[in-house]
């Protein structure tokens, strides 16, 4: 069972503690990991944990943080908006990950 956030920072916070320490950027055609000289494709990857974030006084302020997990083991993390202000290439590669059941 994943674990319930109340926040964005608290999130980000706990999935490092477990290990996901890496920031993933998305590219146009590729995924990298800040820090790392690798450069994967999505379907090297799994949304192992998705977490969504609203705004309190703000829907401006919605995000959604995805913990992903490549097959050697790496670790990190997406962060995007979602709704009106949500990135279409991050959307577009996000959908080509695998999702963990």
């Amino acid at each position: 069972m994943k674990p319930y956030y109340d926040g964005l920072t608290e999130a980000l916070d706990d999935l490092k503690e477990r290990g996901f320490t890496h920031d993933v950027m998305i590219q146009e055609d590729c995924i990298k990991l800040r820090g790392l000289n690798l450069s994967l494709q999505p379907e090297d990857f799994e949304i192992v944990e998705v977490h969504r974030f609203e705004g309190m006084t703000d829907p401006d302020d919605s995000s959604v943080v995805y913990a992903i997990q490549s097959r050697d083991g790496l670790k990190g993390v997406l962060v995007d908006a979602y709704g009106a202000y949500s990135d279409s290439l991050k959307t577009e590669m996000i959908a080509r990950f695998r999702i963990a059941r």
